[in-house]
């Protein structure tokens, strides 16, 4: 891939657009679009330098694994792994549920019953037989689909400025009854924000990835914050009222705002977005299995690979496990995803200050400042993280609460580690014993 589709991969494995960030009104729209601009300063830019360095260092396929397994060894580069793979389950599991959702408003009958469950196979099965085409495609088509999602949203935007000027509204800037929906927006928020570090694993496969990371990382964090700004901006510039959004609204306020036409388009957008996230996100997390495989942690057929260099065997197996986490809630889903993912978040700042203690000769292309900026900007998204965590004590999943639950998971880790460890062991013995 080169720099254009890296970024245009990238913006679909952290954002997709403007889609799933309506529910951050439920605290209305001064304290969301606070959020929102804050985030990337707390959220993103940190953790896009911390990656702008480390890619650039390390551009090894398997991405962030590799940064943790050098820095701390093989078994904190496993749970790495292991921790990423598992909020991958219930992280995918949410874009089939809103192009469901999505394409619900446009055709209703066409989702109702178990027609929902099988449209959401069918993205699944999409998004399987596109990766299979290798990672230039799945860039290329990122680029053609970031077009096509962004180009109502442009419309949309336009039209609630030019209403908001020239039929001035009261704009609503809290939301009746929303009290005590700031730790949701907040989650909702860093969900909209995070993923940054996906885009490390494909490496080998990116032209130029010392120069390229760092330059996709950045721009693509303006870019993030501006689509998620800028249109709701535009809705409180226009006196939308916040009570009128929820998961799935932009379909309706462009329908009520401009006409059918925008309102179908939306919905469209919507169902390419989903696809687009999906797709590059499979591209992502298909090469963690494939690099485990080939440091004999995970079984060797996992690590087979297509004349195009794609791991096909590993891609099935995603599929198949993300197939069986979709019937959990858009907010419960969230909340497991972030507990896990922000936890393997947390082994990648600490990979970046222990590389810079044991190898500070190590080639940095690019560097994300001084030793005290990075144990600084590690600091401020683990005390987010941290937030999130306490914010979905109260979430519950599989009949126990969503805390629990991730901690559950992540103690699986050190556990499959040691069995990788026992079965990696075989091969040798048997071959000891028949010398």
């Amino acid at each position: 891939m080169r720099l254009l589709p890296l970024m245009a991969a990238t913006f679909f494995m952290v954002s997709g657009g403007p889609y799933g960030i309506e529910d951050i009104l439920d605290a209305g729209y001064l304290k969301g679009l606070v959020i929102l601009v804050a985030l990337p300063f707390l959220w993103s830019l940190p953790t896009a330098l911390m990656i702008g360095e480390l890619a650039s260092a390390l551009p090894e396929e398997g991405g962030f694994y590799v940064w943790v397994r050098r820095a701390m060894g093989p078994f904190w580069g496993y749970q790495e792994a292991w921790l990423s793979l598992a909020a991958s389950i219930f992280d995918m599991a949410i874009y089939p549920t809103l192009f469901v959702l999505y394409l619900g408003r446009l055709f209703p009958a066409w989702t109702a019953s178990w027609h929902g469950a099988a449209w959401e196979l069918g993205l699944i099965a999409l998004c399987c037989a596109w990766n299979l085409l290798g990672a230039p495609a799945v860039g290329d088509g990122s680029m053609a689909l970031f077009v096509l999602l962004l180009s109502p949203f442009v419309v949309l935007v336009a039209v609630a400025f030019w209403h908001g000027a020239h039929m001035p509204a009261h704009v609503s800037w809290t939301r009746s009854g929303g009290g005590g929906a700031l730790g949701t927006a907040i989650l909702v928020a860093m969900w909209n924000y995070m993923g940054w570090d996906n885009a490390s694993t494909v490496a080998r496969e990116v032209e130029d990835p010392r120069r390229n990371y760092p330059r996709a990382m950045l721009v693509s964090a303006m870019v993030v914050a501006v689509s998620y700004v800028v249109p709701l901006a535009a809705m409180a510039y226009a006196g939308v009222a916040p009570e009128s959004f929820s998961t799935g609204s932009w379909a309706s306020v462009a329908r009520t705002m401009v006409g059918p036409w925008l309102g179908i388009a939306i919905v469209v957008g919507g169902t390419l977005t989903s696809v687009g996230m999906f797709n590059a996100l499979t591209m992502s997390y298909a090469r963690l299995p494939m690099v485990l495989a080939e440091d004999a942690m995970l079984p060797a057929v996992l690590a087979r690979k297509n004349r195009r260099g794609v791991p096909w065997f590993a891609v099935l197996a995603c599929a198949a496990a993300w197939a069986l986490a979709l019937r959990f809630t858009f907010e419960r889903l969230i909340a497991i995803d972030l507990i896990l993912y922000g936890t393997s978040l947390i082994l990648e700042f600490i990979a970046l200050v222990v590389l810079r203690l044991r190898e500070p000769e190590l080639d940095r292309p690019f560097r994300a400042g001084s030793f005290a900026t990075v144990c600084v900007i590690g600091a401020v998204p683990t005390a987010l993280i941290l937030y999130a965590d306490f914010v979905s004590r109260h979430e519950h999943m599989a009949h126990m609460p969503a805390l629990l639950l991730g901690a559950l998971i992540a103690a699986c880790g050190p556990l499959f580690f040691l069995l990788s460890k026992i079965t990696s062991r075989r091969p040798e013995a048997v071959a000891a014993t028949a010398d």
